[in-house]
């Protein structure tokens, strides 16, 4: 930093002065020792404008006053000229000289003041300021240029400035220049290099100063930073580019509704869902052109409520698209007061339509394999299910062979022959009511959801299974709840979950004692609303490791299982509202239980 003992400013405020008063008396000398008719004192006149150099207004006028009795005296004591009257036009001569130089001077000071204090006042503003000749060169640089750019005023002027901060311009500079010559301004945005060689963008205004004759002789150029507005609004930008190409990937649009005007506003995305131009001007009306037909009592009537309550709202519902497709949308919105007070809704549309194709699809292969679940199983029953219509069919042979016998008797025996016929009907309903429950187990139908007696599907499957049971000496105990309510679900599917877990304990008891194989199933309704369903084994029981993955997909302990059956009985138990799990039975084996809801989902 540069010591203000010496600087220029210090240094000519000691040096002036001395040189001031030596010129002096040279001058006052020369003019004592010369004829009185020579104007010598007229050079008091540089003394003068040497002194405005380091005095101010009042001291300039006592120097002045001083230079001028000097020049009296001078005129007094010098050799008489040639005329008195030309020694007194002398001496008045550079009296009025040295005065008027005075005048001038003080005139001069002022000025610079007044410019001082302008250049002062560039100084306190934020903007920076600077001004360029006609050839680019810096003149004069404010302390704003200073702090923005960080090149003093010492190393900016007599710099060209395009140069210097590397402008960029945003259009071609002569098209620039060609607009400031004509209308004597010029505004826009440019980008400056700082000396650290960090970029800046800047508000510039140019003004053009002219001379008397109207010739351009320097430009004004004011310049405010707006680096950080224009990095704001580019981030700004890139967000809402990021949050556009984020809706169109997941085919989900926003929107807002303000109640009181009945505004709506339209993400891009939400144009495209509803297959709208982005022309088009979002209003209830057409959002209602584009619902299903199915739908439009379910949406208007979502619409009165919002528009009457305020409160949060969710729905799905279909859009009829005008070549004839079909669209499925979740919307959700929730609600927010705005600056009057009044409910305004922000929300989301979102096009689900592949979801609940592929939510169809994952239906149909889930039914599909439970039909072959089904099928596997009862191929596992196919000696037990023989067994079942064997025996109907065996009596309906002896009762026919009997009834040919009392009809060769003379007279022939009515009455027996109308008994054993009687019987011979209950033995063919008995194999038809068998076959009937293998048919509605094995045959291939979409799910049917109806009310279900939970305690006679249960029975139904006994039936089924009863001399599955027998052949492998396993003795069962039902527990069903009386007056148990009726449930909604598919009957088949929910006879192929209880199927499934007796199977199941049957199989885990064939390594144990005959006298202990025993199953318990059990139904009652549950305190919370809900059906309970269970079956409990006494076998060896679960592996705490195994417990947890019992109902995933292709796991199993069984040495020649698929590990499917657990998992789909899973899938159709929440298909249904419910739950299934499986646990430890008192004192050995296991339990696997589910519950069923009561209430209509």
């Amino acid at each position: 930093m540069e010591d203000s003992a010496t600087s220029p400013a210090a240094f000519a405020s000691r040096v002036l002065p001395v040189i001031g008063i030596a010129i002096t008396i040279a001058i006052f000398i020369v003019d004592i020792i010369t004829p009185g008719d020579s104007a010598v004192a007229v050079l008091y006149v540089g003394v003068v404008v040497l002194a405005a150099r380091f005095l101010q207004k009042r001291g300039l006028v006592l120097a002045s006053l001083g230079l001028m009795a000097l020049t009296v005296a001078s005129s007094w004591l010098s050799e008489p000229g040639q005329s008195p009257a030309i020694t007194l036009s002398t001496c008045v001569l550079s009296l009025a000289a040295i005065g008027v130089t005075t005048f001038l001077a003080i005139q001069g000071q002022s000025m610079e003041m007044v410019l001082r204090e302008q250049a002062g006042l560039l100084d306190l503003t934020h903007d920076t300021v600077f001004v360029r000749d006609i050839n680019d060169v810096i003149i004069y640089w404010n302390r704003g240029a200073e702090e923005l750019y960080k090149w003093k005023k010492a190393e900016a002027v007599g710099k060209s400035s395009h140069q210097l901060m590397q402008t960029v311009f945003p259009m071609p500079l002569e098209e620039i220049m060609a607009e400031l010559l004509r209308t004597d301004r010029w505004e826009g945005e440019l980008v400056h290099t700082k000396k650290d060689g960090t970029q800046a963008t800047v508000a510039s205004r140019w003004s053009v100063r002219r001379d008397a004759r109207g010739r351009p002789v320097a430009t004004l150029e004011t310049n405010n930073d707006i680096t950080e507005r224009k990095q704001a609004e580019e981030a700004l930008r890139r967000s809402d580019a990021y949050l556009a190409e984020a809706q169109r990937l997941s085919l989900t649009g926003s929107f807002g509704w303000k109640i009181s005007g009945g505004e709506i506003f339209w993400s891009e995305e939400t144009f495209r869902v509803f297959g709208y131009d982005r022309t088009a001007k979002p209003s209830l009306d057409l959002i209602l052109q584009r619902v299903h037909p199915t739908d439009i009592a379910q949406v208007r009537q979502l619409i009165d409520h919002a528009t009457r309550d305020g409160n949060d709202w969710e729905i799905e519902h279909q859009l009829l698209m005008p070549d004839g497709s079909v669209k499925s949308v979740h919307v959700v919105a929730r609600a927010a007061n705005d600056k009057l007070g009044g409910v305004e809704f922000v929300g989301a549309i979102m096009d689900v339509s592949a979801a609940k194709r592929a939510e169809q699809e994952l239906r149909q292969a889930q039914a599909e394999l439970a039909h072959i679940s089904r099928v596997t199983a009862l191929g596992e029953l196919a000696a037990s299910i023989a067994h079942e219509v064997n025996q109907p069919i065996t009596g309906v042979v002896a009762n026919a062979e009997a009834a040919l016998g009392w009809l060769r008797a003379e007279p022939p025996n009515l009455d027996r022959i109308r008994e054993i016929l009687g019987q011979v009907v209950n033995d063919g309903m008995r194999a038809g009511d068998v076959i009937h429950r293998i048919r509605s187990l094995i045959k291939k139908a979409p799910p049917h959801k109806a009310w279900v007696d939970v305690n006679e599907a249960v029975l139904d499957v006994i039936t089924l299974t009863r001399s599955e049971l027998l052949r492998h000496g396993v003795s069962l105990e039902t527990q069903l709840a009386k007056a148990l309510p009726l449930v909604e679900g598919d009957r088949v599917q929910l006879q192929q979950v209880i199927l499934n877990l007796i199977l199941n304990a049957v199989e885990s008891m064939s390594g144990i004692d005959e006298k202990a194989r025993q199953i318990q199933i059990s139904t009652e309704r549950e305190a919370s609303n809900r059906v309970l369903v269970g079956v409990r084994d006494f076998g060896p029981g679960l592996h705490t490791e195994s417990v947890g993955r019992l109902f995933e997909p292709f796991y199993t302990t069984k040495s020649n299982g698929l590990g499917m059956g657990l998992a789909i009985c899973r899938s159709i138990v929440e298909a249904h509202g419910g739950q299934i799990w499986a646990a430890a039975n008192e004192p050995r084996g296991a339990v696997f239980q589910f519950y069923l809801p009561l209430e209509l989902r």
